[in-house]
C-alpha cells in the first residue's frame, strides 16, 4: 500500500462540521460550471464528500473510485436511495484508473493528487478518461506546515501543481486558496 495513503480508520475526520465550513463542497463544486447533464468521476472518493453533492447536480453517473475498499464500503453504506442509480462505485488506483477513454465530462481530485505516485501517471489518467473540452478540480493541501495533513513533504504548492498541470497540456481556468492550508485549481482537457 502506497505510504502517503489517508487511513481509513480516520475516516470520520474527511466529514465534519467545521472540514465543511473551510472547504465547503457545494461552493467548491460551482467552480466546475457543471450544467446537469454530466458524468462525474470522483477520483479518491472516500466517503463521499464530493461523490453526494455532485449527484445532486447531474442527471448523469458519478463513478465514486477509491483505492481502497473500506472507504468505499463506508460509501456504500451512507448512500441515499435518491442517488444509487446514478453512482457507481469503482476500486481502483487513480494511476490505472479502470474507466475507458473518454468516459466523463469532469473529475474531482479532493486532497488526493498528493497521494498519487507518480503524479503525472495519476493526471494522465485523468487526462485519458476526460472528454475533450472536460473540466477537473483539485482540492489540495498547500505547501505549508500545518496542525493536521499530511507530511510537507507529501504536498504539492499551488504554484507547482499548477505548473504540472500545464506542462501537461492542460489549461489552468482557475487558482484560488481556500484558506491557508488548502487550495483549488480548475483545469480543462
Amino acid at each position: 500500500m502506497n505510504d502517503k495513503r489517508f487511513d481509513p480508520a480516520r475516516i470520520a475526520r474527511l466529514d465534519n462540521p467545521e472540514r465543511r465550513k473551510k472547504l465547503p463542497p457545494e461552493q467548491l463544486l460551482d467552480l466546475l460550471d457543471l450544467t446537469g447533464s454530466e458524468d462525474i468521476l470522483d477520483v479518491g472518493a472516500g466517503g463521499g464528500y464530493f461523490t453526494f453533492p455532485a449527484a445532486e447536480r447531474t442527471r448523469g453517473t458519478v463513478y465514486a473510485l477509491d483505492a481502497q475498499p473500506e472507504m468505499l464500503e463506508h460509501l456504500k453504506s451512507r448512500m441515499p436511495e435518491r442517488t444509487s442509480g446514478r453512482i457507481e462505485i469503482i476500486q481502483g488506483e487513480a494511476e490505472q484508473i479502470p474507466m475507458e477513454d473518454a468516459k466523463v465530462d469532469a473529475v474531482i481530485c479532493s486532497m488526493v493528487l498528493h497521494e498519487v505516485d507518480p503524479l503525472e501517471q495519476g493526471l494522465r489518467e485523468i487526462r485519458r478518461v476526460l472528454r475533450q473540452g472536460g473540466r477537473a478540480l483539485c482540492i489540495e493541501w498547500e505547501r505549508v506546515e500545518t496542525e493536521s495533513g499530511p507530511p510537507l513533504n507529501h504536498r504539492i504548492a499551488s504554484a507547482d501543481m499548477a505548473g504540472i498541470l500545464e506542462g501537461m497540456g492542460f489549461k489552468v481556468l482557475s487558482r484560488q486558496p481556500w484558506t491557508e492550508a488548502y487550495y483549488s485549481i480548475v483545469f480543462e482537457k
